[in-house]
């Protein structure tokens, strides 16, 4: 049987606008499983970033419930918020958010830095997480000195580096050519054959469509949830 990581149930997210409500998220509902790999696919405006700060445990839904991993995101503090952001959830964004002054090694540290873990073990697990992105041989590198390929890798190290639960990634090509973005990808279905739960949110229906399930945001609202190949199908 499949087990929910996340359930969203009649989430809203509600901005005023001087005197116009505008409402990010109008009523979403949405499970997902342990194990998925999911695209949330929306046009700019959409709602799809506003779910994603939801999911993510970096902003909280105006009404509705939010559980992960069995606890309720919606009546968390500030502190608990942040400690499940650490321990649950590992995030790859578009400018992969690297530290220039840090090396590989150190800047794969920094989850782990901040949840408390011990240096010896700090070190081994920022290593083994380089190793997993084929990237351990430079871990003294700058990142500058590397390419945008495989900045972002160490940015999906980075985020690995915690055993998350759910690895969250906001446009993760969106800085990379074509070639570079086939590559992540392609790492990104080996890292979900390999059990973990994988989130893409995404304004381009071709990345998309690389996910095995696709959420389609329009005007705040799921206006399609099914397939990777249903989804293909109507476009």
């Amino acid at each position: 049987m499949a087990e929910p990581l996340i359930q969203l149930s009649h989430i809203y997210k509600i901005y005023m606008m001087g005197d116009e409500e505008v409402r990010a998220n109008d009523d979403i509902s949405l499970t997902i499983d342990r194990g998925e790999f999911v695209a949330i696919v929306g046009k700019s405006g959409s709602g799809k970033s506003t779910l994603m700060n939801i999911i993510g445990a970096l902003d909280v839904a105006t009404d509705g419930e939010y559980i992960l991993g069995g606890e309720d995101v919606g009546e968390m503090s500030d502190n608990q918020l942040a400690e499940i952001r650490n321990k649950m959830i590992g995030f790859v964004f578009q400018q992969y958010n690297l530290l220039p002054k840090l090396n590989l090694l150190e800047n794969v540290e920094l989850p782990l830095l901040y949840a408390g873990v011990g240096t010896a073990e700090r070190r081994e697990r920022a290593m083994q997480s380089l190793e997993r992105v084929g990237l351990a041989e430079k871990w003294k590198n700058l990142p500058n000195q590397l390419s945008g390929g495989q900045q972002q890798r160490v940015s999906i190290a980075r985020a690995l580096a915690g055993n998350p639960s759910l690895i969250l990634a906001d446009e993760p090509t969106g800085a990379l050519d074509s070639r570079t973005s086939r590559e992540v990808l392609d790492f990104f279905k080996k890292l979900n054959d390999e059990g973990n739960t994988i989130i893409i949110i995404t304004h381009d229906n071709s990345i998309a469509l690389e996910a095995r399930r696709v959420v389609r945001i329009h005007d705040g609202k799921i206006n399609f949830d099914g397939d990777v190949k249903d989804y293909a199908a109507i476009l």
